[in-house]
C-alpha cells in the first residue's frame, strides 16, 4: 500500500489528570519561564467558584495573574481588542485559556494579538497570521469543541456573521484535560457539545481533502468514546468514567478536524448561531442528520465503517450498513434530550431562504464536503431539518 503524501501536526504536550486544574501553576512553573500570566475565561466558570482555585495555584507557584472573565458565547471582535489591551496593559508573557471553547478561541487570538501590529482583520481566513506569539496554555471545561488542539478561532464579525481564523500560530504548547472540571454541566449542555464533538469526527473522517490514516485512527478513536459515553455522561453527570472519556474523544476529534477540516454541517450551523443565537454544539446537532442522509450517496462506504465503530447492530452491504449508522445516530441524539427540530429552537421558516444564503458563503467548509452543496440544497436540508 502507497500513501497519498500528508501532513499532521497537533500541540506539543497534552497532560491529563483528574483534578489537575488545582495544580495548574506547579505544571505551568516547570514548563515555562514566563511568570506574567493573563487568564481567559468567563464571568459563569467565575460565578461557579471554578476559577479560583485555579488562580490561587498560579499565584502560589509564583505568576502574577491578570483575569480576563469578558469572554462572551460567539464572542465578537470587541472582546478580542479589550482582551488584547488587558494583555498588553498586564505586560503578559504567557496566555492561559480555561473554559468552553469561545475561551478557547479567544486565548489562542490574544497569545498572537498581544505582542503583533497585525490588523485582526487581516488575519481571518486560512494562514495569514504573520509573526510569533506569546506561550499558550489551554484547559477546555466542556467536551466538545476540541478548541484546545485545533488552529483554529472563529470570531462574529458582525449583526450574524462569523469568520475564522486559521493558522499555526494558534496551536497551544501545552493542553491539560481535567475531566474533573467538566462535572456539573447541565444535561443539555453535555448533550451539545457531546454532539459537536462527534460532528467533528464524522466530518473529519469523509472531508473531501485532507483526511488522512492519522486523521481516521483519531477520528474512529474520538466517535468510539464519544458514542459510548454520551447518554451516561448525560444521565449522570457526576460519573466520572463517562466524563473523562467524554473529553479525551473530544480532543481526539479535535486533532482529527484541525487536519482533515470540516465540512458541511458546520457551514450550515453558522448561520443559525449567527442569526438567532444558539450555541454552536446544537446548531451541529440540528443540522447532523439531513447532511448525513443528504452526504450518503457518496459517503456510504466511511459510513458503513463508523458504523462498526460505535457498534451499530445489523448486517448488511454498504448502503444498509451506512444507513444503519445514520439511525443510530439519530437515536443517540434524541435520546440525549438535545432539541431536534429547528422549530424546537424558534427558528422562523420564513428565514430559511436567508440561512441558505448565508450558507453558501462558508466557501471555506463547503469545500471539503464529500457532495456539492448548491443554495437550493442547502434550502431542502434547512427545510427537513425544520
Amino acid at each position: 500500500m502507497t500513501f497519498t503524501p500528508f501532513g499532521f501536526t497537533t500541540v506539543p504536550h497534552i497532560h491529563v489528570e483528574w483534578g489537575g486544574a488545582g495544580r495548574l501553576g506547579q505544571t505551568l512553573a516547570g514548563r515555562f519561564a514566563a511568570r506574567s500570566a493573563l487568564l481567559v475565561t468567563d464571568a459563569g466558570l467565575v460565578r461557579a467558584g471554578l476559577i479560583d482555585p485555579v488562580r490561587a495555584s498560579l499565584e502560589q507557584a509564583g505568576f502574577q495573574v491578570t483575569l480576563f472573565d469578558d469572554v462572551v458565547a460567539d464572542p465578537p471582535e470587541s472582546v478580542v481588542l479589550d482582551c488584547t489591551a488587558a494583555a498588553r496593559a498586564q505586560g503578559a508573557d504567557i496566555v492561559i485559556g480555561l473554559g468552553g471553547g469561545s475561551s478557547l478561541d479567544i486565548a489562542k487570538l490574544i497569545a498572537v494579538t498581544a505582542g503583533s501590529a497585525q490588523d485582526l482583520a487581516s488575519m481571518y481566513g486560512v494562514g495569514n497570521v504573520t509573526g510569533t506569539r506569546l506561550p499558550l496554555a489551554l484547559i477546555p471545561t466542556t467536551a466538545g469543541t476540541g478548541s484546545e488542539v485545533t488552529n483554529i478561532s472563529i470570531i462574529t464579525t458582525g449583526e450574524t456573521t462569523k469568520m475564522g481564523v486559521v493558522s499555526p500560530q494558534l496551536y497551544g504548547d501545552f493542553v491539560l484535560l481535567d475531566a474533573a472540571l467538566t462535572v456539573g454541566l447541565p444535561r443539555i449542555h453535555t448533550a451539545a457539545t457531546g454532539i459537536d464533538a462527534m460532528v467533528h469526527a464524522i466530518e473529519a473522517y469523509t472531508s473531501k481533502f485532507r483526511k488522512n490514516p492519522i486523521s481516521d485512527m483519531l477520528a474512529r478513536e474520538a466517535l468510539r468514546l464519544l458514542s459510548a459515553n454520551l447518554l451516561p455522561a448525560c444521565r449522570d453527570g457526576h460519573n466520572r468514567a463517562a466524563r473523562e472519556n467524554m473529553l479525551l474523544g473530544a480532543l481526539f476529534a479535535g486533532q482529527a478536524f484541525a487536519n482533515a477540516p470540516v465540512a458541511a454541517v458546520h457551514a450550515l450551523a453558522y448561520p443559525l448561531g449567527g442569526h438567532y443565537h444558539l450555541p454552536h454544539g446544537l446548531t451541529n446537532a440540528l443540522m447532523l442528520g439531513p447532511v448525513l442522509r443528504y452526504n450518503a450517496r457518496i459517503a456510504a462506504p466511511l459510513y458503513a465503517e463508523l458504523a462498526d465503530v460505535v457498534g451499530a447492530p445489523g448486517t448488511g452491504d454498504i448502503h444498509a450498513r451506512a444507513a444503519v449508522f445514520v439511525t443510530h445516530m439519530m437515536t443517540l441524539m434524541n435520546e440525549s434530550g438535545a432539541p431536534r427540530r429547528l422549530r424546537d429552537v424558534k427558528v422562523a421558516d420564513n428565514s430559511l431562504a436567508m440561512l441558505a444564503r448565508d450558507a453558501m458563503k462558508q466557501t471555506r467548509l463547503l469545500v471539503n464536503n464529500p457532495v456539492e452543496i448548491t443554495e437550493e440544497d442547502a434550502l431542502a436540508l434547512y427545510r427537513e431539518a425544520f
